[in-house]
C-alpha cells in the first residue's frame, strides 16, 4: 500500500500570495485539511474555491472518518468516542435526501460522540448548499484535533498547535501567551498530544524570516511597525512584550492567535495603526464648522484672542451681547458683528 504523506511534500509549490478579505485565513484552512483528507483517504479534493466544500457535500467522506476515529479510540480503550455511525456509502448525489442524512449522521456524531462546542459546529445546509464554509472548516479542524490526540494523521495547522503546546511547556518562564481575538472561535488544543501521531512534511519554498520581512516590507511608512523576532516562528509584536507564533503552511505565513489562525497580513491589517481600517484606529473626525442659518452665508474663523465656543468652564455664564437682527421693522437689515461670531 502506498505511503498516505508520499505525495504531499511538492505540494508547496506555488507563489506567495498576499491575502486582503477578512477571511482570508478560511482558504488557508481548507488547503490544509484538502491535503489531510485527501492524504487518509486517497481523494482528489481541490483546496481552493467551491470544490472542497463539494467534494464533501455527499457526507461519506466525513462518516467514513468518524468511524475511523471510533476505531482508534477503541484500540487506544479511550473514553470517547464509543460508537461509530452508519451511512450510505454508495450512490450519493450530492444535495440528496440520502446526502443530507449522511450529512446530519456525522453532525449528530460530533455534538453526542466527540462533544465539539456548538460555536464550532455546522448545520446540513452550510455544507450541502455551501452556506457557511467557514463553520464547516473549523468543525472539521476541531474534529481533525481530536483524532490527532488519538493517533491519526493531523493536518499541518494541528501539527503546528501541538509545535506551539510543546515549546509553551519546555519555557514555563515565558508569560505571554498569543493575542486572544474577539472573532477566533475555535478552542484550544488539549496539552499532552501523543508524539506517535503520523505527520505532514510540506517543504517551505522560503525562510519564515524572509516572508514576514517581506509582508512588513509591504509598508512604505518611515516608522514601520515593529516585529522583533525572538526565536524561530516567535516575534515581538509592537511597543509591548506580546510574542506571537508564526508558521509557514504551504504558501500562506499563518500566526497563532488564541485557539486559532489568521494571516499575517491579516492580523497586521488589525494590529498595525498604519494598515487598519477598524474605527478603533481612526482619527476622530474634525468638528464641522458654526452652523449658520442663512444659506451661502460664510462661516469665518474666530479672530485671535476670540473665545472659542464649548470652551468655556463648566457652570461659567458667558457674556451676552443683545443684539438685534434689524434696527426698525421697515430699515435694512445691518449685519451686527461681536467678536467671534457674524449675523446677519
Amino acid at each position: 500500500m502506498a505511503d498516505p504523506v508520499a505525495g504531499i511534500a511538492g505540494s508547496a509549490a506555488k507563489s506567495v500570495r498576499p491575502f486582503r478579505s477578512s477571511e482570508a485565513y478560511v482558504e488557508a484552512m481548507k488547503e490544509d485539511l484538502a491535503d489531510w483528507l485527501n492524504a487518509l483517504y486517497g481523494l482528489g479534493l481541490p483546496g481552493s474555491g467551491e470544490g472542497f466544500l463539494t467534494g464533501l457535500a455527499t457526507g461519506t467522506t466525513l462518516c467514513q472518518h468518524a468511524n475511523a476515529v471510533t476505531e482508534a479510540a477503541r484500540a487506544l480503550a479511550a473514553a470517547r468516542p464509543t460508537r461509530g455511525v452508519a451511512f450510505q456509502a454508495h450512490s450519493v448525489a450530492p444535495g440528496s435526501f440520502m446526502a443530507r442524512d449522511n450529512v446530519a449522521t456525522f453532525i449528530g456524531w460530533c455534538r453526542a460522540e466527540l462533544g465539539v462546542p456548538e460555536v464550532l459546529m455546522f448545520e446540513t445546509e452550510d455544507l450541502v448548499l455551501r452556506k457557511n464554509e467557514k463553520s464547516v472548516v473549523l468543525c472539521l479542524l476541531e474534529v481533525a484535533r481530536r483524532g490527532a490526540r488519538l493517533g491519526l494523521l493531523a493536518p499541518k495547522l494541528v501539527q503546528f498547535e501541538q509545535e506551539i503546546e510543546r515549546e509553551l511547556r519546555a519555557t514555563p518562564q515565558v508569560s505571554s501567551a498569543p493575542a486572544a481575538e474577539e472573532d477566533a472561535t475555535e478552542m484550544v488544543t488539549a496539552s499532552g498530544a501523543p508524539s506517535r501521531t503520523p505527520r505532514m512534511t510540506l517543504n517551505d519554498l522560503r525562510n519564515l524570516d524572509e516572508l514576514v520581512r517581506e509582508i512588513l516590507g509591504r509598508c512604505t511608512c518611515p516608522d514601520q511597525f515593529p516585529m522583533i523576532k525572538v526565536s524561530e516562528g516567535k516575534y515581538r509584536v509592537g511597543d509591548s512584550s506580546l510574542l506571537i507564533f508564526v508558521r509557514v503552511l504551504r504558501s500562506h505565513v499563518m500566526v497563532r492567535v488564541g485557539g486559532g489562525w489568521d494571516t499575517l497580513e491579516h492580523y497586521l491589517d488589525k494590529h498595525d495603526p498604519c494598515r487598519c481600517s477598524s474605527a478603533a484606529h481612526r482619527l476622530p473626525p474634525q468638528r464641522a464648522g458654526t452652523f449658520s442659518p442663512q444659506r451661502g452665508s460664510p462661516t469665518p474663523s474666530p479672530r485671535p484672542g476670540s473665545p472659542v465656543p464649548g470652551s468655556e468652564r463648566r457652570g461659567s455664564r458667558p457674556e451676552v451681547t443683545p443684539i438685534s437682527l434689524r434696527s426698525t421693522k421697515e430699515g435694512p437689515e445691518v449685519p451686527l458683528r461681536f467678536p467671534g461670531f457674524w449675523v446677519l
